[in-house]
């Protein structure tokens, strides 16, 4: 059951999640500055998925069964290469600031592609999407998106992959609880790796340190410790509890991005944030929808989203 009140567990775990997960994105910028983006993303997902795999096979979990690979290469493939590995390309152009803000329109897409997945939309949901769109445009229109159209442009399709692959896992037969999201990262890993290679990517020295780092961190605490404590989080509170990091997470990552990465305020940054963070809480106030994770490391998987 839910907790009724805020204890210090759960303090803690939203803590984490809203500095980790707000995060992801600025250390995202600071990983492929020093590592090809489709790459580093293959090798943290991979790797975590692993890790995921093996833990919980050690604490009894059955194996994935061979459907549920199956399954779960469509929704790796939206979440990590479509969603994360589309903003790991566009953060070698546009400030991660800007990212984050893109990416949290993921919850009011997937509510404006329900209809196609026999899902109904309210009016309330509609009217998120309407302000996320207007927050979209305005972000548009400020100079680093004008002067990166096609790093914006793949930036753009990020959350709709996020939000098709979040729909798609309302559905298909995938392995219980957080098991779900070691065969769709280490499917949706394989995938990077492969279009890395094709992309020409190749790590022909030892990246530097900051990079490598980074890394390090996007593994374990964006992928690993921040998705553990929003599944402690998905237990123990109300799901708009749980969710809140939907519109925490953008303000934190421009934030952090302005006083660590160096990266410009502008007023279509901020004027976009406000208008998304509003649609996305008016999105969270209409329904409460089954938790997924998202962002920056991203929904139903432990690193997506970030976000991440």
């Amino acid at each position: 059951m839910a907790a009724s009140r805020f204890d210090r567990a759960t303090v803690l775990s939203l803590l984490i999640l809203y500095v980790v997960w707000g995060s992801t994105y600025l250390v995202m910028r600071f990983a492929v500055e020093g590592l090809p983006p489709l790459l580093m993303g293959a090798g943290r997902f991979i790797t975590a998925g692993l890790t995921v795999l093996a833990f919980f096979r050690w604490r009894g979990e059955p194996w994935p069964t061979a459907r549920q690979w199956l399954y779960s290469l469509p929704i790796g493939i939206c979440f990590f290469v479509c969603g994360n590995g589309f903003v790991a390309i566009a953060e070698t152009k546009i400030a991660s600031g800007v990212a984050a803000v893109v990416c949290a329109m993921s919850p009011i897409l997937a509510a404006a592609l329900g209809p196609l997945f026999g899902e109904r939309t309210t009016a309330r949901e509609w009217a998120g999407l309407v302000l996320g769109i207007a927050g979209v445009v305005v972000l548009s229109r400020g100079a680093e998106v004008q002067e990166n159209l096609g790093a914006a442009l793949v930036l753009f399709l990020a959350p709709t992959a996020w939000s098709i692959g979040t729909l798609l896992a309302r559905r298909l037969d995938l392995p219980r609880g957080v098991m779900a999201s070691a065969p769709q990262m280490i499917l949706g890993g394989l995938v990077l790796l492969a279009a890395g290679l094709l992309r020409g990517e190749r790590i022909v020295e030892v990246p530097p340190t900051k990079a490598l780092i980074s890394w390090l961190y996007l593994y374990t605490f964006g992928s690993l410790v921040a998705f553990s404590a929003y599944t402690y989080l998905v237990k123990h509170t109300r799901t708009a509890v749980a969710l809140s990091y939907a519109y925490v997470n953008p303000a934190v990552a421009v934030l952090l991005g302005v006083l660590f990465g160096a990266e410009a305020l502008g007023p279509h940054t901020v004027f976009a944030t406000g208008l998304i963070t509003l649609a996305t809480v008016l999105m969270l106030a209409a329904k409460a929808p089954p938790p997924a994770a998202q962002g920056g490391e991203g929904a139903q998987g432990l690193g997506a989203r970030s976000t991440s």
